[in-house]
């Protein structure tokens, strides 16, 4: 190998706008040669990529898509700190690729204007200048580069044009920096007035003083050589910066002395001069983009209408753009339903398949039980709902890609903003009507962290698919069939859409509460610019379906696993039952002796195998009733009776607890139905029903289930977290656990209060 390709990779930052095209272009220049994950201590996702600049490697970083690099959170400090090379988890950069939209170079050109103040070699990508050239503009390649003093490479990321020149352009500036650090180096360009540059010089001293002379104050973590101790850039928002968060940040790091009394001289200063500080950054930035678009960009006489001009008149309409988009909404998750029912039923067949043949090749006992019951089983637990996953996220690509998703952002902001949240939050929240991972998953669109955060918090509150059986089986067997408000309404059907509604209430007023409280802050004013209509790209589609399939099953699988072993393993011990051993085991045995003295033609065989299979349920059911999860049921049964339920109900719903759709099971387990009740069919439901029905109170022999306890655990299905992989997938997006401990004990006091109400009340009223 020769020396050249053992050099460390040359790392290169992606920068730019939202909607530009950013993500597009970083999947095009990396391909499948990507990683996802979070970076250390913040929400936002850090995306690494490789590619190949000529004789050497390149790390890409897709940075956040953000309009200024001006932190004021610590989300929004990571754009900072990676450019400047204050990330111990990453190398430091060596290059910025900035991507602008061509068809709006002044917006795009405030945050370029930031990036070329590092002193960076940089890379400017013109984007969609197929989009620009449709709006009739006419931009002057040439002279832009002459007066930004950097290379522009016109592209069409969605089509793959121009990324080869562009991949050029980057190995040059590598080339050079191989060579000489020095003078790789882009020139630092400020455009703010001497006077401001002044207070920042004034200020830089003062820093490297203070470092010099007190060993406990460290400069930033800069690794780049051609940045000062203290970078300038770094300064001037320390300056700018009048929150007081970036200094705030920076002294509990250590890394700064207090500067208050420097800072507020310095702004009285230049308000002295008539330079105002922070509103002098935008003067100086828009005032240094007219400069060096004058002569770049030719305009038509009038402006051109575009298609997707003539398209939004129709699709932002407060009518039609509603109905159109209720209606893409329900084909949406009509075919998440629809089209992932066979396949989820495939998954659960081969699942059932391997466990089937996994059980007929080992004998009886802890091990069979654990790979059965435990792995296979918890595997598939996750498993099937893969399609829903890829299913959905198939489609919000397609949505996002084509410039779509940020309408119906803009059409649902006026409803959403009476809860605090925007626009951007309905589409995580209507996503998880079929499943809140991917809801979850999808606030990664919401760019403020406190609306992600909230959202993130209240989407499990939606009533998933899980939730169904439970409702179907409840609904079924204790609400009469009767039609009421003069046969208009079928109380069945009321019930069904009221816990519904009943997750979408819910999930407003804590939404309201957090937007108030935990998370305080006023609801951010709704600002998007619309996209142009494109037609996506498959392989972007196509990556970003199997990009959130992959993170779905292999983050939230390998724990969902740990947990269903866990239960497996509470439920199973100690496996002993004094029931079983002095009455039931020898009916079995007894039984089955029978069935050995008759011949196979005998009638009385149908009799005795529906009898052992019976009593192998009874079985089950004392061995569970018995089993640590049992024990811990009857234990908390004076907790739950003022629920309406007995210890039997209270077990189903511990059991429950890392996956909603157990509770049948459990039940069935309980009712000594055997663990394998599918509520789709509509034996096994009635079945379940009837042995409901007849359950009875172990202490006074009356009938445990009626209309007030059918409604208590419907409601604390409708409110709790029962679900492990979506607690798991808030821990990955929040990279904390401490929100998805909070969204189980919040969720889990609120069910509870719900369910007490209902009952309490619900045996007060009289009876139907």
């Amino acid at each position: 190998m020769s020396p050249m390709t053992q050099r460390s990779p040359f790392t290169v930052a992606l920068i730019g706008n939202p909607n530009t095209g950013k993500s597009t272009l970083f999947m095009a220049l990396a391909g499948v040669r990507q990683r996802v994950g979070n970076y250390p201590g913040v929400t936002v996702e850090k995306k690494l990529g490789r590619v190949r600049l000529g004789d050497r490697d390149c790390q890409l970083v897709d940075l956040p898509g953000t309009y200024s690099l001006a932190p004021r959170s610590p989300d929004e400090m990571v754009a900072v700190d990676v450019l400047l090379g204050r990330r111990d988890d990453l190398a430091a950069v060596d290059a910025v690729l900035s991507i602008v939209d061509a068809s709006n170079l002044e917006r795009n050109f405030y945050l370029l204007s930031q990036a070329l103040e590092l002193g960076l070699p940089t890379v400017v990508a013109l984007n969609m200048v197929d989009i620009a050239r449709t709006k009739g503009l006419k931009i002057d390649i040439q002279r832009l580069r002459e007066q930004l003093g950097v290379p522009v490479i016109e592209v069409q990321a969605n089509r793959r044009l121009g990324v080869d020149e562009l991949k050029t352009a980057l190995t040059e500036i590598a080339n050079r920096r191989s060579a000489d650090k020095q003078a790789s180096a882009a020139p630092v360009i400020s455009p703010f007035p001497a006077e401001f540059q002044r207070e920042v010089a004034r200020l830089q001293n003062a820093l490297d003083q203070a470092h010099a002379g007190d060993s406990s104050v460290r400069a930033p973590a800069v690794t780049n050589s051609y940045h000062a101790p203290w970078p300038r850039y770094l300064v001037e928002r320390l300056l700018l910066d009048t929150s007081g968060y970036l200094q705030t940040a920076l002294l509990a790091n250590g890394q700064v002395a207090p500067l208050d009394s420097e800072l507020q001289a310095a702004r009285k200063r230049l308000a002295a001069e008539g330079i105002m500080v922070p509103a002098v950054e935008a003067q100086a930035r828009y005032a240094w983009v007219e400069t060096v678009l004058r002569g770049v960009v030719q305009r038509p006489a009038t402006r051109v209408v575009t298609l997707s001009d003539r398209v939004d008149r129709v699709l932002t309409n407060k009518l039609w753009g509603m109905l159109i988009f209720v209606v893409a909404m329900l084909l949406v998750f009509s075919s998440v339903f629809v089209a992932a029912e066979p396949l989820m039923r495939a998954i659960d067949t081969v699942i059932g398949t391997i466990g089937e043949a996994v059980a007929d090749r080992l004998n009886e006992g802890p091990v069979r039980s654990l790979l059965v019951d435990g792995v296979i089983g918890g595997v598939g637990s996750v498993l099937v709902f893969l399609p829903q996953i890829l299913i959905l996220f198939f489609f919000l690509a397609v949505l996002e890609d084509c410039g779509y998703m940020a309408r119906a952002a803009y059409l649902m902001d006026k409803l959403m903003v009476h809860v605090g949240l925007s626009g951007k939050s309905f589409i995580p929240m209507l996503s998880s009507f079929a499943c809140a991972i991917p809801g979850v998953m999808a606030t990664r669109v919401i760019e403020n962290r406190r609306d992600r955060l909230t959202t993130i918090l209240v989407t499990p509150l939606m009533s998933c698919s899980a939730r169904l059986p439970v409702y179907t089986v409840l609904i079924g067997a204790f609400i009469p069939a009767r039609r009421i408000a003069g046969g208009l309404l079928q109380l069945q059907g009321l019930t069904l859409f009221a816990m519904y509604a009943i997750g979408v209430i819910t999930a407003a007023v804590v939404a309201l509460v957090l937007k108030r409280t935990l998370l305080r802050g006023p609801t951010p004013p709704f600002v998007m610019e619309l996209p142009s209509y494109k037609w996506p790209s498959p392989s972007i589609v196509l990556f970003r379906m199997a990009d959130r399939g992959w993170s779905f099953v292999y983050r939230a699988g390998t724990l969902i696993l740990a947990v269903s072993v866990i239960v497996w393993a509470a439920s199973y011990y100690p496996h002993q039952s004094a029931e079983v051993d002095y009455r039931l085991a020898p009916r079995l045995a007894a039984i089955e002796e029978q069935q050995a003295t008759l011949g196979t033609n005998s009638p009385q065989q149908a009799e005795l195998a529906a009898e052992q299979a019976d009593m192998e349920h009874a079985i089950a059911a004392a061995y569970q009733r018995d089993s640590y999860l049992g024990r811990l049921g009857q234990a908390i049964e004076p907790a739950v009776r003022p629920l309406g339920w007995d210890w039997r109900i209270g077990c189903a719903a511990i059991a429950s607890f890392p996956a909603r759709e157990v509770v049948m099971g459990a039940l069935g387990v309980i009712y000594n139905l055997g663990s394998g009740v599918d509520v789709g069919e509509e034996a096994d439901r009635d079945r379940l029903a009837g042995r409901m029905q007849a359950a009875v109170w172990d202490d006074t022999g009356e009938k445990v289930y009626n209309i007030p306890v059918a409604l208590s655990i419907m409601v604390f299905f409708a409110l709790c977290a029962q679900c492990a992989s979506t607690l798991v997938v808030i821990r990955r997006e929040t990279n904390s656990w401490r929100w998805p401990a909070f969204t189980f004990a919040y969720m889990t006091g609120l069910a509870y209060v719900g369910a007490f109400l209902t009952y309490q009340i619900g045996m007060r009223l009289p009876p139907f």
